[in-house]
């Protein structure tokens, strides 16, 4: 297995925001530009690893900024980590006012994605190579999202009926939240 550079696996999907994608609030709804990261982390995985890829994970979404109606998004992504079976994908959302021109980064996020083969098991991905030190910093960035990740699960995993009422009542007491 040949390893691959990163820019082999970039790529960009531009798209209008038409009025069905619309919220009640009149932004275009989260879940519009989440399909479209999806697509996208999808189809950056599959260029590096030449397999059906599938999402495992989703960090770092927070919405910095309401994209528009009659904007036109660009979703931008690369390889930035890869594991034995997995790698993560970096993507940037920019919107355009196509009459001003104005760009906002709306959001930054990071897909876990796993190779499968045609029986439907994971596969090895080809090794990352590395040219520059923007490429190193994410390679490294990408290394502690997943000790982050594991570590999230292994919280999220954790048996909360070991604590006592009492100790998740001190647990909670400063929270939002009414004790009876």
């Amino acid at each position: 297995m040949e390893n691959k550079k990163s820019i082999d696996s970039e790529t960009t999907i531009t798209e209008l925001m038409i009025p069905s994608y619309a919220n009640f609030g009149g932004k275009v709804h989260g879940g519009i530009l989440l399909s479209l990261m999806d697509k996208v982390a999808y189809v950056t995985a599959t260029k590096h690893c030449s397999s059906y890829c599938v999402t495992v994970a989703i960090d770092g979404v927070e919405f910095l900024n309401p994209v528009e109606v009659g904007e036109i998004i660009s979703l931008k992504a690369s390889v930035n980590y890869v594991g034995n079976t997995s790698l993560i994908v970096g993507i940037r959302v920019e919107s355009m006012n196509p009459i001003s021109g104005k760009i906002n980064h709306t959001n930054s996020c990071y897909f876990t994605m796993a190779a499968k083969d045609v029986s439907g098991n994971l596969t090895k991905v080809p090794g990352l190579i590395i040219e520059n030190e923007e490429q190193l910093r994410r390679f490294c960035e990408g290394m502690e999202l997943k000790k982050l990740s594991k570590r999230k699960r292994a919280m999220l995993k954790s048996n909360l009926n070991e604590h006592s009422i009492d100790e998740l009542k001190v647990i909670c007491k400063d929270e939002n939240c009414v004790l009876i």
